[in-house]
């Protein structure tokens, strides 16, 4: 048998329960990831009680009340509160998502809420998504054009803009990136389906003159065919986008252009 010995501040060990809400009758349990990087100490998950009857509805409700009212020290992103801005991305009850915009009443039992998987943690359910950008960024997310600039504005039929539909409306939240268990263990090379969704949508646009050199930066054994159609990104996306299709579709115009 094989003996592994995790390293330093690897286990996740019990935190700090915070006391109930004097006079509360309806009281949610909420288990939170808790990890400082300048203390030294172990990641933790600590427990806090929430009166519900004092909450919001939404997750991200009851973090800031938590953070508001019992401990100012929880860290998370947030921003638009309405599944726009893609700042509160978190696992929530093994599911990521956005805490703005799941309801409590989607959980039965206890909260528990996580960092996003398989991610570095800045602190607390903070992710570093530096490498994230750096990958979208490298897709080109712009309209390239080579002729010349038009007096007013490059122009799109209805049902060229159509096509777009599914697409641009991702926020970027990472959720389908850190759910894709190719992109845990690749995610140095494979640019994972946030990125692929968005190279797919500039690809298709019929405003860009591009394409081809799009396709040729993908045509690479791992950032593009590292997809397995495991379908874990279009499952959790919360904005009820599919990747998966965006990457088979990619997938599909690489052996066109090659017949």
């Amino acid at each position: 048998m094989v003996e592994l010995t995790l390293p330093k501040n690897s286990r996740v060990t019990t935190g700090k329960t915070w006391p109930k809400p004097e006079g509360a009758t309806n009281v949610r349990k909420f288990q939170i990831y808790r990890w400082t990087p300048d203390d030294g100490k172990n990641p933790r998950v600590d427990t806090y009680f929430v009166d519900m009857d004092t909450c919001g509805p939404m997750i991200l409700d009851a973090l800031i009340k938590i953070k508001n009212e019992i401990d100012p020290t929880l860290t998370f992103r947030r921003s638009c509160r309405e599944g726009i801005c893609g700042s509160c991305a978190m696992n929530i009850d093994g599911i990521n998502t956005l805490a703005c915009i799941y309801g409590m009443d989607e959980i039965k039992g206890d909260v528990k809420i996580y960092p996003l998987p398989h991610m570095p943690v800045v602190r607390d359910l903070i992710p570093d998504l530096t490498h994230f950008y750096a990958q979208h960024a490298s897709i080109m997310p712009w309209l390239e054009t080579k002729t010349n600039r038009p007096a007013k504005e490059w122009k799109q039929s209805i049902e060229d803009r159509s096509k777009l539909d599914g697409l641009y409306e991702c926020v970027m939240c990472a959720s389908c990136s850190t759910s894709c268990p190719s992109y845990w263990w690749n995610g140095d090379k494979y640019l994972g389906p946030a990125a692929l969704l968005h190279a797919y949508r500039w690809i298709i646009d019929s405003r860009d003159e591009a394409t081809g050199e799009r396709l040729d930066d993908l045509e690479d054994p791992f950032k593009l065919y590292r997809c397995h159609t495991i379908m874990n990104c279009t499952k959790t996306c919360p904005k009820g986008l599919n990747p998966a299709k965006a990457i088979a579709e990619i997938k599909k115009m690489m052996v066109e252009r090659a017949v």
